[in-house]
């Protein structure tokens, strides 16, 4: 039978059960919906027999590796699902959880813990983290005498409070009596290799203490929760040549932001994604200042140089391969060491002056200040490698299909005399020519999803390019016919020059698949005016829509516009509802627990 010939009589789910299926169904591509299929008469068969699927022993249970990760772009769950492999591999037992799915108070019954987490903006826990990491540093939370536990953190050096989180986490295990067994490693964007390394040690750590307490399961490996589903063979670390079919300017000639539609076609691979996840892109170093940089450094073009296991020259290497442009810590130490320049030396010395000194500058530009000659592979050794940039995709491969779209601001600035561009948007809206082959794969991000029920309402805040993720929203919920009401709220400089995708967002307007519109274009009238200000102004129908069951989702910039938008939404709730602020803030943590209040920001 049809799942869309379902009905009341015929079935025996509730008709409320019936559209949540439903609406998971759409979610899936084939190879998922034929996982779920056979995850259900496994379970239905287990069921049978009188046991159930995912259930141990109690024995097992005590005896098992708890694996808890917080990850907002989908790294540290990648870090954690490779630990939780490995364990088993060693005939372990493991739980892997997330820790949005973690019950707190379960923490008195672990007995062996590892974390898994990333830290975004000022030091602060991926979404998902953020409960627990509240939790813990509470007087509920409980004392852990002779729990073992091992840290490991994913971050970027190129930001202040490097791996915060992760620090935080382990701090507060060990203040509630936990035990650290094995070195907390805070990993920089460049993991692969140190996360293997550092599994390998904390599973050493981990495995004398599990093997003798599992004894009484007679050895048995019990894994807890469903198997992950199948994925691509297109990875951040094999990614798809994909060919570039359309960069358009979607911004005005007068506008002062450069904004790309792009659209990237998936032909020839299995590449899948849902509405909410992101695309990486590796990206091309431009040219022209690549030969700069050789000239300055007095390098041989062709010199062979090694990265990895690979052998390649120099100019290949810095084109192809390293990150010449977002400045960090740990290239100008390098650098300083490698050329001997006091003026760096100095900076290494001072933490403050070394954040100020990079926050300007790209790598081109600490080499363009400090030209010295090096060897090919000193200088090699001095950068890292070059990363992916993730962008949200902004399309439904249900009504795209094999193809993938992005939108993408154009990052420019004047800088020492000269122009400046971001690497991937530089290359992509300036350099690369459609036709060419781009390297890509898709990021699952579990953590911003349509509500599973069609009929659900949902709020979608997106100013700026963060309309990208919306615009895939809508065109899944249209390509799927849902009933349920979509509010946006989109906000831009200037109406004539800023309005991204109007003709669309006009005709799902017109056709009644957008119930509402508000924009704030903030510089067409003498007084500012931002998406956060079009939400008090709607203060009453927000709540209504929240309390009949919407969810709302923000995407965009992190450090102001988010911030702004989450203490509008504070404000919206003490003054329709009677809150103080801490039952204000209870009511959207409530929200977050039941994934109806979710961010993509950055």
């Amino acid at each position: 039978m049809l799942l869309g010939q379902l009905n009341a009589a015929a079935s025996p789910l509730s008709q409320e059960q019936v559209q949540k299926l439903q609406g998971l169904v759409a979610e899936l591509n084939p190879i998922q919906q034929a996982w779920v299929s056979g995850y259900l008469a496994a379970n239905a068969n287990t069921a049978a027999l009188g046991g159930v699927v995912g259930a141990a022993p109690s024995a097992g249970e005590a005896a098992a590796l708890t694996i808890l990760y917080g990850s907002q772009t989908g790294n540290a769950k990648g870090v954690a699902t490779k630990l939780k492999e490995q364990a088993e591999s060693r005939g372990l037992a493991v739980k892997l959880v997330s820790m949005s799915d973690y019950k707190p108070t379960a923490l008195k019954k672990e007995k062996f813990l590892s974390v898994v987490v990333s830290t975004y903006g000022e030091g602060e826990p991926p979404e998902d983290a953020e409960t627990l990491h509240e939790f813990l540093a509470t007087k509920k939370a409980p004392k852990l005498d002779g729990v073992k536990i091992a840290v490991i953190g994913l971050g970027d050096s190129s930001y202040e409070f490097f791996c915060q989180t992760a620090k935080d986490f382990e701090q507060r295990l060990n203040k509630l009596g936990a035990e650290t067994i094995y070195q907390r490693a805070d990993l920089d964007v460049d993991y692969d290799d140190e996360a293997a390394t550092w599994i390998t040690g904390a599973l050493d750590a981990f495995e004398p203490d599990l093997k003798a307490q599992q004894g009484a399961t007679a050895g048995q490996v019990v894994s807890f929760g469903a198997p992950a589903t199948a994925a691509s063979q297109y990875t951040k670390q094999n990614p798809f040549a994909a060919e570039l079919s359309l960069v358009q300017k979607i911004t005005g000639r007068d506008s002062t932001k450069d904004v790309r539609h792009v659209e990237i076609s998936l032909e020839g691979s299995d590449i899948t994604y849902t509405p909410g996840d992101s695309l990486g892109v590796y990206f091309l170093n431009d040219e022209a200042l690549v030969d700069e940089v050789l000239e300055l450094t007095q390098i041989d073009a062709a010199a062979i140089v090694k990265l990895g296991e690979e052998e390649l020259s120099v100019r290949d290497a810095l084109i192809e391969k390293l990150e010449l442009t977002q400045s960090y810590p740990g290239f100008v130490e390098k650098y300083a060491v490698a050329t001997g320049t006091p003026e760096l030396l100095k900076l290494v010395e001072d933490k403050a002056a070394m954040r100020e000194y990079i926050e300007p500058r790209q790598i081109f530009d600490v080499i363009r200040q400090n030209p010295a000659k090096l060897e090919a592979q000193t200088l090699v050794d001095c950068l890292r490698k070059l990363q992916a940039r993730l962008y949200s995709i902004a399309s439904s491969q249900a009504e795209v299909e094999d193809e993938v779209h992005l939108t993408i601001g154009l990052v420019e600035f004047e800088a020492f005399g000269s122009e400046h561009l971001g690497g991937c948007s530089g290359y992509l809206a300036r350099r690369a020519e459609e036709g060419c082959k781009v390297k890509v794969f898709s990021e699952h991000n579990d953590n911003f999803r349509l509500p599973a029920n069609d009929e659900t309402p949902v709020i979608m805040v997106g100013p700026g390019t963060g309309i990208a993720p919306f615009r895939a929203f809508l065109q899944e919920r249209d390509a799927r016919e849902a009933s349920g009401k979509n509010w946006l709220f989109f906000g831009n400089p200037h109406f004539t020059q800023d309005f991204l995708y109007q003709v669309e967002i006009q005709g799902y307007l017109k056709s009644g698949l957008l119930s509402k519109v508000d924009v704030a274009f903030s510089r067409d009238q003498a007084e500012k005016v931002y998406v956060q200000d079009k939400l008090r102004q709607n203060s009453k129908d927000v709540f209504a829509w929240l309390e009949a069951g919407a969810h709302f989702y923000i995407c965009g910039d992190a450090n102001r516009m988010a911030k702004d938008v989450h203490q509008a939404l504070l404000d919206i709730i003490k003054e329709n509802s009677g809150k103080n602020d801490e039952d204000a803030e209870q009511y959207l943590k409530d929200l977050r627990s039941a994934n109806r209040y979710q961010k993509d920001v950055y």
